[in-house]
């Protein structure tokens, strides 16, 4: 099935590769609640949206992934998707805006190029209540590959990807303590520790997608108090 929301923002599954059918199934009945227990408020909040790519690497498959600058106001330092708020030019949110808004942020942060991404899903809605923001996130195949890096090192510190199979070794998973008390998934990969909204979204995806193995939940990795 495909959805068309105008130019760069046509969704759909079809000529996946197999190995990522699994999350366009998950995608299609997946409810917000069995995303996160943060959901957006009935009014009010910053729409916005992120681009969860997956790509087929040297090690198989794998998410693109970026480290904000240390020196932003909010989630300095952190590994994030790539991603950011609703502008106008994205058009409406319910008619492909977020959609756009994955991609041309995407693009702006990392440089990839957009007409090389297939979007084949989107999930609900989700909130981030430190920040104010109501968060969709975008999947999308990378089809054709392009170079990416910092298009701006004052927001963005570095970009990279993680092989899904090193997000689904048991030994990489953690679960995050906050100074607030708040816990939820981590992983340690690629130098960086993954946490917050991005580790919850994938932790989600690699259970709904059938690709979690058990890991030990009792492993505590605490955060400072800038987190």
């Amino acid at each position: 099935m495909t959805s068309t929301y105008g130019r760069g923002a046509a969704v759909t599954a079809e000529g996946l590769p197999e190995w990522l059918e699994p999350v366009a199934r998950a995608s299609e009945t997946i409810e917000p609640h069995q995303l996160s227990r943060f959901l957006p408020p009935e009014t009010g909040g910053r729409q916005s949206a992120v681009l969860v790519l997956f790509g087929d690497g040297p090690k198989g498959p794998e998410l693109l992934l970026l480290e904000r600058a240390g020196t932003l106001r909010s989630h300095a330092g952190q590994p994030s998707f790539p991603g950011g708020a609703l502008d106008p030019e994205d058009g409406d949110p319910a008619s492909g805006g977020l959609v756009r808004a994955a991609l041309r942020e995407a693009e702006e942060e990392t440089g990839l190029d957009p007409a090389g991404v297939q979007i084949f899903g989107v999930l609900p809605q989700l909130y981030i209540p430190v920040s104010k923001f109501v968060v969709t996130p975008v999947l999308g195949w990378w089809r054709e590959p392009s170079p990416v890096q910092p298009v701006d090192e004052a927001e963005t510190a570095r970009v990279f990807t993680v092989p899904v199979d090193d997000l689904t070794d048991p030994q990489n998973r953690a679960t995050a303590i906050h100074p607030s008390g708040h816990t939820g998934p981590a992983f340690k990969v690629e130098d960086a520790l993954v946490w917050g909204f991005t580790a919850g979204v994938i932790d989600r995806i690699l259970h709904y997608a059938g690709w979690e193995r058990p890991w030990d939940r009792e492993r505590r990795v605490p955060l400072d108090q800038r987190a």
